[in-house]
Parts: structure tokens; sequence; C-alpha cells
């Protein structure tokens, strides 16, 4: 069985449920604001405790951070060169988890080679690293979840890597992490919450926390962004979990002080898999960041930048310096250099760095090198910091904190949930085998829906054989089938077509022009599936195309104040009801 649809239907059913907490004995026990990774981990940890959970986001689920990542599971080899072991094995823990049990179709294993440049004393400082590593995540219980690592001459780094510059490095080291779809796999959280009894609703805003009349946060004032309809929401324990929103979402309860957050932007390039020649990944040092080269699907994905940023937190964007310097990077390394000709599509998201000392002055329940769980007020539960890989903790610390005490009676138990599409992997290969002989589908083909829907690829076959059109490729974007444009809305929740284009598929960086070749097709299929009338589909058409065109002119700009100008020119499909000084507020 596939875990519970998010459609539009449930979307108006999940606003009905919120709105009827403010009855009596209809409170729910937590209102998630924030539909993150991490949000959506806190709504599947208290689902499945037993607890009534409600989760919000103001945008589309993971249109954040969640879906701007660099796409991998990782321990952070990096936090060795701090000593932290403790942090790193935890990560570990938690990645090994992901691969073998709780999402083995949407996080994969992928060797990555460390560079050397020095034969003797960097083999030798960055081995000892490197197998401490392997070693700490040895320590998990179970069998190893990727390879040991491995040393590498010059000739063996040749082979496997052959566009590396024979002047970049003496040998290597080739250790293992995974890489991940990031917005899918939030997905797939939500839609297991949801089968555990949590409501969900995306596009809808949390515009002020409410107090009962002892000054305890009780509640919300919601506002269903589609429609402009706000409702109060009641709930015992209210948990921001908002990312770079994280103080505007604190401000909402009208006190002073909290977590303090900084936005760092990261961008990415993405590049024919044919531009560079090469079987694992890459990491490499720069002065300013670790540069990841990364194999993804029939691409490369390059990046990442660690810059501030101070405009718009709905729509950060890559600059041409940003370009420019992640193109600088890896040509210093491959033999034939990569120029702007090459870049499919490029993308920008934001980390939500914690300041050290935010939590001073408030009753946190973990504080970290990586999260905090703190309460600014009674009642009201933030969490911040923290990275894709560890989410399910961060969810565990958050709910565990929320609950205080009674969290020993109602302990976590997600790292024994598997995701949507983790339970019948091997049965759902044998269906699909058949299914590509009977529609002509390649063996990449096949890869590419395992991977994104394991066991519930059979929602896939089975709409195509209720409609043999959803079984051809989508014009303009032939590495995807019709059938997941309306899977995207009968099972995925998504509401516009940049939901779809931009996070239910990567068509928008994985063709050129942010993939607008394909939105008419896709706006048919879509259109179809939700009942859009002729004018409505226009409408959808011509804002993607917009948001694709300010998004282009802003990766020609050469500072981050242009760049962002240039893209608010597009406005968000979804309007945002905010009649304070111009500012948007949280989500």
């Amino acid at each position: 069985m596939t875990a519970t649809p998010l459609t539009a239907s449930t979307r108006e059913s999940a606003l009905a449920r919120l709105a009827e907490s403010t009855e009596p004995g209809r409170e729910l026990d937590i209102l998630v604001i924030g539909g993150g990774v991490t949000g959506a981990g806190i709504a599947l940890d208290a689902a499945s405790r037993g607890l009534t959970v409600g989760i919000v986001e103001a945008q589309d689920w993971a249109s954040g951070t969640s879906s701007r990542s660099s796409k991998l599971v990782h321990g952070g080899l990096r936090y060795l060169q701090m000593l932290d072991f403790a942090l790193v094995r935890e990560a570990l823990t938690e990645r090994d988890l992901l691969l073998t049990r709780i999402a083995p179709h949407l996080v994969r294993p992928m060797p990555f080679l460390y560079p050397l440049r020095h034969a003797v004393w960097e083999r030798a400082f960055i081995g000892a690293g490197i197998a401490l590593y392997d070693t700490l995540a040895s320590l998990s219980r179970g069998r190893r979840a990727v390879p040991w690592h491995r040393h590498l001459g010059r000739r063996a780094l040749a082979r496997d890597f052959p566009s590396l510059s024979r002047t970049a490095a003496v040998g290597a080291i080739e250790y293992w992490d995974a890489t991940v779809d990031d917005a899918r796999y939030v997905l797939s959280v939500l839609r297991t919450a949801a089968d555990h009894g949590a409501v969900a609703a995306s596009r809808t805003q949390a515009t002020a926390l409410t107090r009962d009349g002892s000054g305890r946060v009780d509640g919300a004032i919601l506002t269903d962004l589609e429609t402009g309809t706000a409702f109060p929401v009641r709930a015992r324990t209210v948990i921001g979990s908002t990312g770079a929103w994280t103080e505007r979402t604190q401000a909402l309860s009208g006190g002073e002080g909290g977590l303090r957050v900084l936005a760092s932007k990261g961008i990415h390039i993405v590049v024919p898999r044919e531009r560079i020649s090469g079987t694992p990944g890459l990491i490499l040092q720069t002065e300013k960041s670790v540069l990841f080269v990364i194999p993804w699907s029939r691409y490369w994905v390059i990046g990442t930048t660690d810059t501030p940023w101070t405009e718009d937190l709905v729509d950060p964007v890559p600059t041409a310096e940003d370009i420019d310097y992640v193109l600088s990077k890896a040509n210093e390394v491959l033999a034939e250099p990569l120029d702007r000709s090459d870049i499919v599509g490029t993308w920008a998201g934001l980390r939500p760095l914690l300041q050290p000392g935010a939590e001073r002055g408030l009753a946190s329940a973990k504080v970290s090198r990586e999260h905090t769980v703190a309460s600014p007020a009674p009642g009201f539960v933030v969490i911040a910091g923290g990275k894709f890989t560890t989410y399910r903790v961060m969810a565990e610390d958050a709910v565990d904190f929320a609950l205080g005490e009674e969290s020993t009676r109602r302990p976590s138990h997600t790292s024994d949930i598997p995701l949507t599409g983790a339970v019948g992997l091997e049965a759902a290969r044998h269906e699909i085998a058949a299914a590509a002989r009977a529609h002509g589908w390649t063996d990449t083909l096949v890869d590419h829906l395992l991977h994104r829907y394991g066991a519930d690829v059979r929602d896939i076959i089975a709409l195509c054989e209720d409609d043999p059109d959803l079984s051809e490729r989508v014009t303009g974007a032939p590495d995807y089938l019709r059938a997941e444009i309306r899977y995207a809305v009968t099972h995925e929740g998504a509401l516009h077509l940049e939901d779809i284009i931009e996070r239910r598929t990567r068509i928008s960086y994985e063709y050129p022009g942010s993939g607008t070749a394909a939105v008419d097709d896709i706006a048919r299929i879509a259109g179809d599936a939700h009942g859009w009338s002729p004018a409505r589909r226009r409408a959808e058409v011509e804002s993607y195309q917009q948001r694709a065109a300010a998004e282009l002119a802003a990766a020609g700009a050469e500072d981050d104040v242009t760049a962002a100008r240039r893209r608010a020119v597009a406005p968000s499909i979804a309007p945002w009801h905010d009649s304070s000084a111009g500012a948007r507020p949280a989500p």
C-alpha cells in the first residue's frame, strides 16, 4: 500500500480540520509551522507518537532550503577538523539509517574523491581523517551501509576520473557518502506523516500567534493564501521550524528575544554529464567553502558558495559573480575548463546559520554545534540550525522538548518507520520490468522511476494503464513521463506549475531556459487533473514563464541587490497578504 496522497482536496480537508481545532475537544496537540525537512520530520515524529498534529507552510512544501541544498546525505567530514567526533558519529548514524531502513530508494550511496597534491604528508594526514570517518560509521549497529575508503595513485585516479587535470593531484582518497533528491524526500516524510494522522496544508501562512489568559501561546492565526481567508487554530504547543525565517516566526509571538539566525547563500550550477568524464564525485577545499562536483542523473551538480544574504528570503538567486566563482574553482582541477555555455541550470539556497550564544536566556532542551531547541514563550517551541542529514534527530529533540516529562511515556520511534516507497522495493522492480516491456521504457527511465518513487512506482504504472497517453514522455522534458506530472497533482499536493517544475520534478534546472519548452504540455496534464479553466491554465503558464525570465535576468547581475530586484519583477503565483511595511511575513 502507498501512503496517503496529498491533493488539493486533502488540503481543503486539512484546512477544515485546523479550523475545527477551536471547538471543544478538537484542539491540536501540536501545530508545526514550516514545511521543510525538519518541520515534516516533526510532524511525522509527533503523529507517530499518537499526538494530533497539524503542519502548515506558507509556500509549497520544501520550497525553501530543503529543495535547494547540495543533495547530499553525509556525516560532515569537515567537522573532524573541529574534533567534533560526537556530531560526526551522529550524522553518520543517520546517514546509514536513511540508506538502509528509512529511505533506501531515495538515498543512494555515492563515492567521492578527495584529490591529493602531496604524495606523503597529505596522504597520511587526510587518510587518517577519512579512516576515522569510516571507523565512526562502523560504530553504528548493523552492517555497513557503504564501502570502506581506499587510496588511489595517479593511474587509478586517471582511470576513475579522466577529466581531472594531471597537474591537479598526485593521487586521491576515495570515500563514500550519499545523495538524495531533497524535495522528494520531504514529500515522502509528509505523506508518511499524513499516514499517521497528521493534517497538512501548504500555501497556508501563520500571521500571528495567539495566547490564552495566562499568557501562554495557545495557537495561531492562519491565512489560506489561495483564497485570502484567515482563521484561528488552537494547539497545546506551537513548534516553529522555519529555517532562515526563524526570527520572523519568533516575532509572531509578540515577545522579545529568541534564537538568532543568519542566512548564508549557497549556489549550484548544473552541467551535462558528458561534459565531465568521471564516475565518482569530487570534494575540493577552497578558501571560502567546500566545493563538490557531484554526479546527478544525467548531469553534474557543482557547488557551493557561502556568502551572507540580506535580500528577500523567499527567492534567493545566484549572481554572475557567484557563478563565475564556482566555475573558476572547478576549472582549477578540470583538464577541459567549463564556461557559461556549458551551464544548463542553476539554483540558490539559504543555510540558516545559528548564531553562537543565541540560546542565552531561553529554556534550551539541547544545544549542539548544529542545532538548538528553545522556548521563546510558554507554549511556543522553536528549532533552528542543523542540516538535512540529521533532520530526524532534530525532530525528535523538538517533540521531546514540547512534551517535557511526557516524552518518556511517548518516546520517538521514527528510526523504525520506513518512508512511503521504501517497503516492497524488490517486488516493485519485477512489476516495473513488465510495464517497461509493454511501454517501451528504457533501463535508464526505469532506474529514474524507481529512484524517485520506490515501491510507489506502482501508482505510476496504474496511471499509465488507465491512460496510455501518460506513459509517453513529456514534450520538452523527455526524461520524465507524463504520468509523473499527473502524479504530482493526484498524490503529491502540487497546486501550481512552479510546484511541479521546480520541486516535484527538477525540470527547472535540468533543461535550458528553466524548462519553459515543457510548460505547455505540463500545463495541459496538470490542468486536466486540477480541472483548470483555459484562463487559469494560461495564467499558470504566463506566471512560470515570467518567473523563469526573471531568474535568468537575476543570474546576470553582478551583486545580490541587483539580482534580487530583477527576480522580484515576477511575483509568486500565490499572493502574500501582508499589510505591514512591505516585508513578507514568516512562513
